[in-house]
C-alpha cells in the first residue's frame, strides 16, 4: 500500500454500526467540523487540505460503507439515508451534538439529509445542530445533474450485477479509469501515482464489488429532491457552494441551478480549469473559501 495512505489508515479507527465496522479519522481541537467524503473513495480525498483545517477544528471524517476502508458487505442496501444514519451515529458515538459541515459528491447528498433532519425534526441518532454546511462539487439538483455514462450503466441497469465478479479485472480498470480522468481538469488530471492511489482504496477489502451497489445513490436523488430542496430553501443554516467549474458532472450548469433556487445563494466558482474534486486539484482555494465562510458565520 501507498506510504501516505497506509499512514492515513494507522491513524485512523473503527466504530461499530449495527454490526459492522466503520473507519474514522478524528483529529484536532476547536470546534467540530465533520467531512462527508465523495464516491467512489473515501476519507483519503481531504488529505491535502488536512493538516490546515485540524489547527482550526476538532475534524472527524468518516469512510461510508462500501468504501475506502470501513465494512463493504455484498448484502447491503446502500442508501443515502443510511449513510446519514451512519454519520449520526459516529458523532453520537463521540459525543458531538453540533458541527459544520464541508462535504463534495454523494456527501453532498448525506448533508442535504442531515440538514432536512435538523431542518425537520427527524433525527435518528439524537439531534446534531448544523452550525453551517459548505458544499463541493456534486448533485444536489438530480434535474441538473449529469453523471458519466459508465456511472449509469453499472449503477442504473442490471450490467452492474453482472459484471460484479469481474470488477477486478484489468478490463475493468481501463473502464473506469478514464471516466475517473474525465472529471478532473485539463490541468489537474491524477499522475499515474495519484491514479494509483485510487485504484488501491477502490480494491481494498474488495471494494470493486460493490462499486455499483453503492453508487445506486443516484435514485435517492430523485426519491428526496424535494424535501431536501425545501430544506435548503427554508433554512437558517449559513451555506456556502464552492464549484469547480469544469466539472462534467456538476460543475457550472449546477452552480447556476442552485443560483436559481436557493435564496440569496452563496456561490464561489472556482478557477476554470478544475473540475470535479476541488479539494484535490485547488486546494487551497477551497481552503481559502470555507475558512472565510466559517469565519464569517462565527463573527
Amino acid at each position: 500500500m501507498d506510504a501516505e495512505l497506509a499512514s492515513w489508515l494507522d491513524a485512523g479507527q473503527h466504530f461499530d454500526y449495527l454490526g459492522f465496522d466503520i473507519f474514522y479519522r478524528v483529529e484536532g481541537s476547536g470546534p467540530p467540523l465533520l467531512l462527508i467524503h465523495g464516491y467512489p473513495f473515501n476519507s483519503f480525498d481531504w488529505e491535502p487540505i488536512w493538516p490546515t483545517l485540524t489547527q482550526r477544528f476538532t475534524v472527524i471524517a468518516p469512510d461510508m460503507m462500501g468504501m475506502g476502508f470501513s465494512a463493504k458487505p455484498f448484502a447491503y442496501e446502500y442508501s443515502v439515508h443510511d449513510h446519514a444514519d451512519m454519520h449520526e451515529a459516529l458523532l453520537n458515538h463521540l459525543g458531538i451534538g453540533n458541527a459544520h459541515i464541508l462535504a463534495h459528491d454523494i456527501g453532498d447528498s448525506v448533508g442535504q439529509e442531515l440538514l432536512a433532519r435538523h431542518e425537520f425534526r427527524q433525527h435518528v441518532y439524537g439531534a446534531l445542530r448544523i452550525d453551517s454546511i459548505t458544499w463541493l462539487n456534486g448533485g444536489m439538483f438530480v434535474e441538473t445533474y449529469t453523471p458519466r455514462a459508465a456511472q449509469k450503466l453499472m449503477s442504473a441497469t442490471p450490467l452492474g450485477d453482472i459484471l460484479s465478479p469481474v470488477q477486478n479485472s484489468a478490463l475493468s480498470r481501463r473502464v473506469l479509469e478514464p471516466t475517473i480522468r474525465e472529471m478532473f481538469g485539463p490541468n489537474t488530471k491524477p499522475t499515474p501515482h495519484m491514479m494509483g492511489v485510487f485504484n488501491q482504496i477502490l480494491d481494498y477489502n474488495d471494494g470493486r464489488r460493490v462499486l455499483h451497489k453503492v453508487g445506486r445513490f443516484i435514485k435517492d436523488r430523485y426519491t428526496h429532491r424535494n424535501r431536501w430542496v425545501r430544506a435548503m430553501r427554508e433554512t437558517e443554516v449559513p451555506m456556502r457552494l464552492i464549484d469547480g467549474p469544469i466539472d462534467p458532472n456538476s460543475g457550472a450548469h449546477m452552480a447556476r441551478r442552485y443560483a436559481e433556487v436557493i435564496p440569496d445563494a452563496d456561490v464561489v466558482m472556482l478557477a476554470d480549469d478544475i473540475g470535479h474534486w476541488p479539494q484535490l486539484e485547488a486546494p487551497d482555494a477551497v481552503l481559502t473559501h470555507f475558512l472565510a465562510h466559517v469565519d464569517r458565520v462565527s463573527g
